[in-house]
């Protein structure tokens, strides 16, 4: 039996609607060429593959069979090739050149100078009806025609997969209006990494904080077998966050004072050997999200960015790659945007 929950809700100034990871969000650029990213951000800290990373090319698909010579290509959504490593631009420009040469389609592949910014290929894909698009590999979907004025319900639905998984999200939707809709369309996949998605506006990420605090201030926490002790060694009473029983830590430093305090504590726990996580936590649109996703029964949480309202919520199936689909009334207008997990259970997802 389905049991509908309601997540939250966002609004979507923009109209632009992107669903993407919300652990991720760091790697977003906004009107930035995706070339200024720290590498670092993406756990990579070998020179060489840091600099694959840097000095990777962006492709348009120009010409007058662009269109069908991209779905043929097949390689990625639409008539762009993001995030290709510098070291086989070359191959892949012979690649499809060999394409349409075999399929006798006149299309060629032109560099875009600089890298196009992550807003801008939102905007870009949500012009084209709406679809999927890279962010440093990984999916992301946007979709236009959101109303602007008005806070939209976000649900989520859940239904019991039994043989051991039990209740689980099988579904969860923005909805735009309770018209009936009459066609659906597959819009692309959102790639998860970090367990959790979110719905955003898409002009404003491009204010989203990922770890820089919104306040200047940022929180130390500890927990696990040797919490008692390092909060005796350290002074460090119990937080009290709402879904953190027994978490530990310090709150409203300044940043210098919480790096500190961290240190320390992870110093200490080495040095002597105990079982304790340590967590840095600057006062971020991330941290403030997540906090409320903590303290949440269905674990999920809003934040305010502007006009904007986004929402995060947790998969309830951890990482993978779900369709996003989109539903429309008999007249083209959006009715929802669907993030599907129905099928997680045989093994679209892990995590």
């Amino acid at each position: 039996m389905e049991e509908v929950f309601r997540l939250g809700e966002i609004n979507c100034p923009s109209g632009v609607l992107v669903v993407v990871d919300g652990g991720h969000l760091g790697l977003w650029s906004g009107e930035r060429s995706p070339a200024g990213i720290d590498p670092a951000v993406l756990g990579i800290d070998d020179p060489a593959t840091a600099a694959e990373v840097r000095d990777s090319v962006d492709f348009a698909v120009v010409g007058p069979d662009a269109s069908a010579t991209a779905r043929g290509f097949d390689r990625q959504p639409g008539d762009m090739l993001y995030d290709v490593p510098a070291s086989r631009a070359a191959e892949l420009e012979a690649l499809f050149a060999e394409h349409c040469r075999t399929a006798g389609l006149d299309a060629r592949l032109e560099v875009v100078p600089g890298r196009e910014p992550h807003a801008h290929r939102a905007r870009r894909t949500a012009a084209g009806g709406g679809g999927g698009f890279l962010m440093f590999g990984l999916p992301v979907v946007a979709v236009g025609g959101v109303p602007r004025d008005r806070r939209l319900p976000v649900q989520a639905s859940r239904v019991d997969f039994g043989d051991g998984i039990g209740p689980r999200w099988s579904e969860m939707s923005v909805r735009m209006s309770d018209a009936r809709p009459a066609s659906t369309v597959r819009l692309g996949d959102v790639g998860v990494d970090w367990a959790r998605v979110l719905f955003g506006d898409a002009e404003a990420l491009n204010d989203w904080r990922h770890d820089e605090p919104v306040d200047g201030l940022a929180d130390v926490a500890f927990w696990g077998a040797a919490a008692e002790e390092a909060a005796a060694v350290f002074g460090a009473p119990e937080l009290g966050e709402p879904g953190e029983d027994g978490v530990r830590g310090r709150t409203g430093l300044t940043v210098p004072e919480a790096i500190g305090k961290a240190r320390a504590v992870q110093s200490w726990k080495e040095e002597k050997g105990l079982r304790l996580r340590v967590d840095f936590r600057p006062h971020s649109h991330h941290w403030q999200v997540m906090r409320r996703v903590r303290a949440s029964d269905v674990e999920s949480g809003t934040v305010d960015i502007g006009d904007a309202r986004l929402l995060c919520a947790m998969t309830g199936w951890g990482d993978g790659w779900f369709p996003v689909s989109a539903d429309l009334d008999a007249t083209g207008a959006l009715v929802a945007v669907r993030v599907s997990f129905s099928g997680a259970g045989e093994g679209s997802a892990s995590g």
